[in-house]
């Protein structure tokens, strides 16, 4: 059965790699991209690819992009949240504007692509949405504060909303990969404009991490790629998918971690009650 797929941020990295594969698969893909090049290019790859130019920090581009795809055949079965990108910078030095501007993207301008998007899938009670977090947005790191704090949110708002859809018959996976050998490191990067000297040692390290390993990530986004379609649209897909050894090392890391504090600290967390009488 052909399917069809709403993918942000299509015009490189996974959402290309995920593009190209639902393609490969026989299905129908409708993919954002911010510039028409990109558009005609994506459209270019034959007649089950279309392409729609909308940031998704745009709400009218991108009501309009699910509405075009909504067009396309029955309706959207898959949605992709994929578009966004990463900021380093210490909390400290980073602007609020800076900040606003990372939530619009990766926060806000998902929560936009899902209310556009839910209303069919509510009415033809089906459907499967897919949000492309972290691990960033599981296990935190120095450096990258603001990123994280983004995708620790698109992971609450996945996993509330799972609650919320699930008696409607549409499914939700957050999908969190650990590095992947795209243009992340490079162009899609962005810093925060202030530099303060005392997190040279901590928070500076992001970057110089980052450029240091850009291109020798050992995700590929091919099979990550792959690795989405075998779960999307399953009748047992996940909540949480992890993709990449590192992700995997992360995030356990962090879930240990958290689960020996809650332990170790059991007593004063159950000391708060009332007294039982």
């Amino acid at each position: 059965m052909t399917r069809t797929w709403f993918i942000t941020g299509v015009s490189g990295g996974l959402g290309r790699a995920l593009a190209l594969a639902a393609l490969d698969a026989g299905d129908i893909v409708a993919g954002t991209v911010r510039k028409a090049a990109d558009r005609d290019a994506l459209s270019a790859l034959g007649p089950n690819a279309h392409g729609f130019v909308a940031d998704v920090t745009d709400e009218a581009a991108v009501a309009a992009a699910v509405a075009g795809a909504e067009a396309l055949s029955g309706g959207i079965d898959i949605l992709v949240n994929n578009a966004g990108y990463g900021l380093t910078g210490a909390v400290e030095e980073t602007s609020l504007d800076e900040a606003r501007a990372q939530f619009e993207a990766n926060v806000f301008g998902p929560l936009a692509v899902l209310r556009a998007a839910l209303p069919g899938m509510r009415a033809r009670r089906c459907g499967h949405v897919i949000n492309i977090t972290s691990v960033s947005g599981l296990a935190a790191w120095s450096g990258t504060g603001i990123y994280c704090a983004s995708k620790f949110a698109l992971e609450g708002l996945g996993e509330a909303l799972a609650q919320e859809v699930a008696p409607l018959g549409i499914k939700v996976t957050n999908v969190a990969p650990g590095g992947l050998r795209t243009d992340y490191a490079g162009r899609s990067l962005t810093r925060a404009s202030e530099v303060i000297a005392d997190y040279a040692d901590t928070a500076h390290m992001a970057p110089k991490l980052l450029a240091q390993y850009a291109g020798q990530e050992s995700g590929d986004p091919a099979r990550a790629a792959a690795a989405i379609l075998k779960i999307a649209g399953a009748d047992d897909a996940p909540l949480h998918l992890l993709l990449g050894e590192d992700a995997l090392h992360y995030a356990m890391r962090k879930m240990g971690q958290m689960t020996t504090e809650i332990g170790d600290w059991a007593g004063l967390s159950t000391s708060i009650g009332f007294p039982k009488t």
